[in-house]
């Protein structure tokens, strides 16, 4: 099993949700995070901003799922064709065990 958190813009949120969903991908965990990657941050006229929103998308899969969910992500969450800095970050970390709390059960 694999984690796959995607930090993502919040205006391609629903976009991959509904793409993740249509792909047999539905169990996701979003949640609303601030930072800057490696551009520190954005300038916008005399402005600076430091602490851009963003999305985090996190989903646990099978490993075979890995290429297939990456793919989704990418191709929603990037902007325009060639894609842009600020349009995100794709983690994927193991996970050794995952547990349903409601039937005790282990595995996905």
């Amino acid at each position: 099993m694999l984690m796959i958190k995607a930090i993502i813009r919040p205006d391609k949120v629903t976009s991959v949700l509904s793409e993740l969903y249509d792909a047999g991908f539905p169990a996701v965990t979003k949640y609303d995070v601030v930072g800057r990657g490696k551009q520190r941050g954005v300038k916008v006229g005399e402005i600076y901003y430091d602490e851009i929103p963003k999305e985090i998308l996190m989903l646990v899969v099978n490993d075979e799922d890995k290429d297939d969910v990456i793919r989704v992500i990418i191709k929603n969450a990037k902007t325009g064709e060639k894609g842009a800095f600020g349009d995100g970050k794709i983690f994927v970390t193991p996970v050794e065990e995952a547990y349903t709390i409601s039937s005790s059960t282990k595995g996905l």
